[in-house]
């Protein structure tokens, strides 16, 4: 209960960000903060806490994109409709990733792989057909209005994605502290071990990926929104899957702050990067190679792992002295 009222106070304190920001800038700089730690806790969930390294999570956030999207322009569907739709498809397309993989025993690289060409699969598909604008895209209009999710402000899309990454946080919890979350990090451990124990593989690792792939379609609706434009680079390319896999890497895999503080880590890195050198095209991937190398290198425990051990150090040389 002590991580549940610390996690509290930290989204409370994150939940000031409205009314002390003036700047739309840096006001937006919290809200793609807060959009990254949502990814960043999809991934964790099965990656982190699951030992299940995915390479494809943009499978599940370009499906939850779509979704909102399609509905709204072809269908005329009220976007938060889409909003349930989309967490719900992005579901089910982790359930037939899941059962594809998980059901034959793929790990490892060969799991990493096979997230990967799904992926792409679904890339290749939303280029080739009509509904979701082939590779022009496709154009939310504007209708600004909260019945329309679409805010006149920015905070109303940081309450919004406040919510998610919360309700993401609040997940992981229960999953550090539940049956299921014990079962999930023991075939994590060793699966072999944790069947001998009765533990089935499986079915954990089968809710661990369709959560992941809810709260991943989630971030994937709040972008669509957001920024009111799709094209399959943008919803089904690399920078999404790299985006989150990298943040949990970098906080602490398998750790409950770990995303927020490596969500920090990155959007401080990539704004001073913005600054020094401006937008080249492609320096957002060269520089997220990078500080992967570095992070698995020598922070391989992430900033989580280093806040852990600082305190530990301080811990201990507090005794000493007394």
């Amino acid at each position: 209960m002590r991580q549940l009222a610390i996690l509290g106070l930290v989204f409370a304190f994150i939940g000031l960000a409205p009314f002390v920001i003036a700047s739309e800038f840096w006001l937006n700089l919290v809200i793609m903060t807060l959009y990254a730690a949502l990814l960043g806790q999809a991934w964790n969930i099965l990656g982190g806490y699951g030992g299940q390294f995915s390479f494809g999570h943009a499978a599940y956030f370009g499906t939850g994109a779509y979704t909102v999207a399609v509905l709204q322009v072809q269908l005329g569907v009220n976007p938060w409709l889409g909003l349930v739709a989309g967490g719900l498809m992005a579901m089910v397309v982790a359930a037939i990733i899941g059962f594809s993989t998980f059901r034959y025993g793929l790990r490892g690289s060969y799991f990493a792989l096979v997230t990967l060409a799904f992926a792409e699969v679904l890339r290749i598909l939303s280029n080739s057909v009509d509904f979701t604008g082939a590779g022009v895209g496709i154009l939310i209009p504007l209708d600004q209005g909260a019945a329309n999710f679409q805010f006149a402000s920015k905070q109303g899309f940081f309450w919004i994605i406040w919510l998610m990454a919360l309700a993401a946080f609040v997940v992981v919890w229960w999953i550090g502290n539940s049956r299921f979350g014990a079962q999930l990090m023991a075939v994590r451990d060793n699966e072999d071990a944790a069947r001998a124990l009765g533990v089935s593989a499986f079915r954990v690792k089968m809710g661990a990926i369709m959560l992941s792939g809810l709260f991943s379609g989630l971030g994937g609706v709040f972008y669509a929104q957001y920024f009111l434009y799709l094209d399959p680079y943008i919803a089904y390319g690399p920078a999404i899957s790299i985006e989150s896999l990298l943040v949990p890497i970098i906080g602490g895999m398998g750790t409950l702050f770990g995303p927020l503080l490596g969500a920090v880590g990155l959007h401080l890195i990539s704004e001073l990067t913005r600054e020094l050198i401006g937008d080249l095209p492609g320096i957002s991937l060269v520089l997220y190679g990078i500080v992967l190398v570095v992070m698995v290198l020598f922070m391989p425990r992430g900033l989580a792992g280093l806040v852990k051990r600082l305190s530990s150090n301080s811990t201990a040389t507090g005794a000493r002295h007394v």
